[in-house]
């Protein structure tokens, strides 16, 4: 049984406010400021319980939809012993017991072997000295898996202690059941009757986690908390704010690489429910007593951008990524043998591949809701880090972070798009100037226009194929502009170091096979489109690369793409279970049949494996549909198989929109992509068919957000290959 020490994880914070669980970097000067009606008791930083025996879990991650408000919760009313129908969920303040640590762990581990040290320890002292709350990763369940679990063991150990006094009994014959302190002989006692019992003295030195396999709710499909309030109306997003005194704002951004911006809005616009204009740092916004007025005003402004240096154009972006994928090696990364050596070494192949920009195209566009009084400052707003949102407000309106209080909503689609703070920033900063409180909404073409996109990336494939029939050496070299830099300098500016990436690269640092000689580089390609975190990020290219140049080795080989595979991994890995898996379930064959073609990936990305066999039919390249995707996925410890099968299936279709259809171009500083028109996403009629199959493992819980947006791209184009003999290397497929 699992024990986790109590020197790590128990901070206590005094008889009157409880017992705190957290981890022993929270910083005792700060108190801890999770809010407490009358009615409620708090047991721990994670935990309280009405009087009317509700349990409420206190959840730092951003719910858009992945089913953190219920996974996370599962956790800690696993353990406790709670009854699921009273299990509520609440928003965790900023703090640092709420830090993700496991963003930390992340990104130490795609970094190459002589960097993890260094990067694991400016990563964690972010996140632990500056309370970093953020939902990105894939990492909640694997960031909250410990301290949930021991919050609620340690919550189980305090309500028996109090209960056994009750019942007079032992209290190690003491359990919880249904929200009730049970003991032998049919004696219970309700976890409300106890509150007022609870001593902090009786916790234990190391809580213990109930034994694998058994407990109320651990690996089972309980039912989401989010769901009846998102059927019956109640539960609230960006938009739905509503404050007394409130305005609307429409909001219009400057062209991508624009040096500065001149705005004016003419008397005979400010009728009809228009207020007034603001000016931002390359943006301008009109406010209004309703949205629509707003918005409709926006259009009057009489605007100037002045041009910059490099306006975002395609063309010249495209250009300069071919000229650094065929210039010199760019900065290495990762290498294990000669690998000009390799490359003479038996039958050569070499391919290059590249992707686009892809928006995000959440359904919900970028909102927030300010109140700027008396020098405090309110925002609520549907945002993946509320930390990232006081850092970034606080520095805009100059006042103290203490001085920011965030009210996170639901996120309607996040994706990496409500990391950004943009849009919360630009709230606070009207709010300020009108002096009343203010809702701000960006319509569709502007959410588009003004991303923070995916970058682009091109990418040299050279290899070889030995006399084993196996890969002799492996060559990846990725042309992009670097993500990290873009995001860090507008968010964590401390963190932004420019050049090259190893970031980049995740995903193709280390490939699921035996290889001999490997070498994975990177060259940075400067852009002045803005670039932000998309879901499964780097992965979502370099699966597509190396997965679909493995395919090519194996035609070369002359070995079918499967047994390619296999014969390359170690016998009983995760790795070559899960490939079976989905080769068995997807009736994996490399021989095409009435232009029916099937094509296999795996790929390891966030702590999970994931391996599709996609099946197409497709008479011509033009005429291509999407029948079935199989999936079978590795996850580590199992919380909740629905919604596993759920992230895979919308992994699958994110994945599949963005291959078939996704991509977004510029000219003169401007998107040319702007709304579903011209940006599909894909139709019922192009859905097809998922079968989802989630592997037992005892592995530590990896992600399930995003680990399935990788393989489907380079699956695709491989079933397209077995369907019709044409490979594919350029996305989106639209355009062939």
């Amino acid at each position: 049984m699992p024990q986790i020490s109590r020197r790590k994880l128990l901070i206590g914070i005094g008889a009157g406010a409880g017992l705190a669980i957290g981890y022993a970097v929270w910083p005792r000067r700060v108190p801890l400021n999770l809010a407490v009606r009358e009615d409620e008791t708090l047991i721990n930083a994670w935990l309280k319980i009405g009087a009317d025996g509700r349990i409420v879990v206190a959840v730092p991650q951003a719910e858009m939809g992945q089913g953190v408000y219920t996974s996370l919760p599962q956790l800690l009313a696993h353990e406790l012993g709670a009854d699921w129908k009273t299990v509520s969920v609440e928003p965790a303040p900023v703090h640092p017991a709420y830090a993700n640590r496991a963003m930390a762990e992340g990104m130490a581990a795609e970094a190459p072997g002589f960097l993890q040290g260094i990067v694991r320890w400016a990563a964690t002292t972010v996140v632990e000295r500056y309370s970093l709350q953020l939902t990105g990763g894939s990492t909640s369940v694997a960031a909250h898996w410990e301290p949930l679990r021991t919050a609620g063991a340690a919550a189980r150990a305090l309500l028996c202690a109090a209960g056994a006094k009750w019942l007079d009994v032992d209290v190690a014959a003491c359990d919880t059941v249904n929200g009730f302190v049970v003991a032998p002989g049919g004696k219970t006692i309700a976890f409300k009757d106890l509150l007022a019992d609870i001593d902090p003295d009786d916790a234990p030195d190391e809580p213990q986690w109930r034994a694998d396999g058994t407990g109320p709710f651990l690996g089972k499909s309980m039912p989401r908390l989010d769901t009846p309030g998102k059927v019956d109306g109640s539960a609230q997003f960006g938009a739905d704010v509503r404050l007394p005194g409130m305005i609307y704002a429409a909001v219009r951004g400057a062209p991508h690489g624009a040096a500065g911006l001149t705005a004016q809005l003419p008397k005979t616009a400010r009728k009809g429910g228009v207020i007034g204009l603001v000016i931002g740092p390359r943006w301008y916004a009109v406010t209004g007593d309703t949205w629509w007025a707003a918005r409709q005003a926006l259009d009057l402004v009489n605007a100037d951008f002045e041009p910059g240096e490099s306006m975002a154009d395609s063309l010249a972006i495209e250009e300069a990524l071919d000229e650094a994928l065929h210039g010199d090696d760019g900065t290495i990364f990762a290498t294990s043998g000669d690998i000009d050596e390799g490359l003479e070494t038996g039958k050569r192949i070499e391919a290059d591949y590249s992707v686009p920009f892809l928006a995000h195209a959440c359904m919900e566009p970028m909102t927030a809701t300010a109140r700027v009084e008396n020098g405090k400052v309110e925002v609520w707003v549907p945002t993946q880090s509320a930390t990232l949102v006081v850092w970034r407000v606080a520095d805009a309106l100059g006042v103290a972070e203490q001085d920011v209080t965030v009210f996170p909503t639901l996120l309607g689609g996040g994706f990496g798009r409500k990391a950004e703070v943009d849009a919360a920033v630009q709230a606070a900063l009207i709010a300020r100037d009108a002096g009343r409180p203010v809702q701000l909404i960006w319509h569709r073409e502007e959410d588009m226009a003004r991303d923070m996109y995916r970058p682009p990336a091109k990418a040299r494939m050279r290899g070889t194929v030995n006399a084993d029939k196996k890969i002799g050496a492996f060559d990846i070299k990725i042309a992009a502009p670097n993500l990290g830099e873009s995001f860090m300098s507008r968010n964590i500016p401390a963190l932004a170091s420019g050049g090259d990436s190893a970031a980049m690269l995740e995903g193709a640092l280390s490939i699921p096979y035996s290889v001999p000689v490997f070498r994975a580089a990177h060259v940075d390609v400067p852009t002045p489109v803005p670039l932000g975190y998309w879901r499964s990020v780097g992965h979502s290219y370099t699966a597509f690369f190396c997965e679909s140049f493995v395919d090519e080795l194996a035609q070369a080989a002359g070995i079918d793409p499967f047994e390619f595979r296999l014969r390359m991994m170690e016998e009983g890995s995760r790795e070559a279970e899960v490939l079976k898996t989905a080769a068995s379930r997807g009736s994996f064959s490399a021989v095409s049949e009435d232009h029916i073609g099937r094509g296999i990936a795996i790929h390891r990305s966030f702590g999970s494996i994931v391996a599709e066999v996609v099946e197409v039919e497709a008479p011509s390249i033009e005429q291509v549909t999407v029948k079935r995707v199989t999936c079978v996925v590795d996850c580590g410890r199992v919380v909740n198989p629905d919604i596993i099968r759920a992230q895979m299936e919308s992994a699958i279709i994110f994945g599949l929109t963005a291959a078939m259809h996704g991509q977004v171009r510029f000219a003169e500083g401007e998107a040319e992509q702007l709304n579903f028109d011209s940006y599909p996403l894909l139709r019922i009629d192009e859905t097809p068919e998922i079968d989802v199959h989630i592997m037992t493992s005892d592995a530590p819980p990896g992600g399930v957000g995003e680990p399935g947006v990788p393989p489907l791209a380079p699956a695709l184009v491989n079933a397209i290959f077995a369907a019709t003999g044409e490979r594919l290397r350029d996305l989106p497929l639209y355009r062939y």
